[in-house]
């Protein structure tokens, strides 16, 4: 695979990840984003011995887009303490199977993740001790059958996006799991834009993608 660096400075580096490769090596033992950026900073920088590349967020599996890693340990610190206090802009697009009956509106849940089927169940009270998870959506375009919806994170859950839409009847393109239709093709949810401030400059990066035109032809 071809690593598209889509931001790097002296302490921080932005790359595209595609659908289905994993971020951080996991028990299948299948190649991870996370090595081959360590190994293409080896080899730019000629480094000796161990890379060092600090994990600050995760996609999952399915999920391509923006992933942000650090390079340095105060790039890891400065970063983790802004995404612990949503001081990150995270944007995220989805395909969806039908048109929600709000063209906006913000969705709150509380989710319960079973680790056994790396799967998460929605309710809308926390009376069974689940995480609080709320999102914000926004129909950008819809032929009734499919709809394309921008989307805003309050909090950062795992499968979050994936499991409150499909309780409100819109599960994503190709997300089996959660009740969206078999297409043969990845989960359609890109994470399209980051917004940051540098490590060690109070200046602001934003970074954005273009929803792949694949997903444009099943809108006509």
């Amino acid at each position: 695979m071809e690593l598209k660096i889509l931001y790097e400075d002296n302490h921080l580096i932005a790359v595209y990840k595609p659908a289905g490769i994993l971020v951080q090596e996991d028990k299948t033992g299948d190649p991870s984003l996370l090595d081959q950026v360590k190994y293409y900073l080896k080899n730019k920088y000629h480094k000796p011995g161990n890379v060092y590349l600090g994990l600050i967020h995760r996609l999952d599996r399915p999920v391509s887009g923006i992933i942000l890693f650090a390079k340095t340990s105060k790039g890891a610190s400065r970063l983790s303490e802004q995404f612990r206090n949503h001081e990150v802009e995270k944007i995220y697009h989805a395909l969806v199977v039908g048109k929600p009956k709000k063209d906006k509106d913000t969705l709150v849940h509380f989710i319960d993740k079973d680790e056994k089927i790396n799967k998460v169940s929605t309710s809308h009270s926390d009376e069974k001790g689940g995480l609080r998870a709320e999102l914000f959506y926004e129909t950008i375009k819809t032929n009734g059958k499919y709809s394309l919806l921008k989307i805003k994170l309050g909090t950062g859950r795992s499968h979050q996006i994936r499991a409150q839409l499909s309780a409100i009847g819109c599960p994503i393109v190709g997300d089996v799991k959660y009740g969206g239709e078999d297409t043969g093709k990845q989960l359609l949810l890109m994470a399209t834009s980051l917004k940051f401030k540098k490590a060690t400059e109070d200046e602001t990066v934003e970074l954005n993608l273009d929803v792949p035109k694949e997903w444009e032809l099943l809108l006509k």
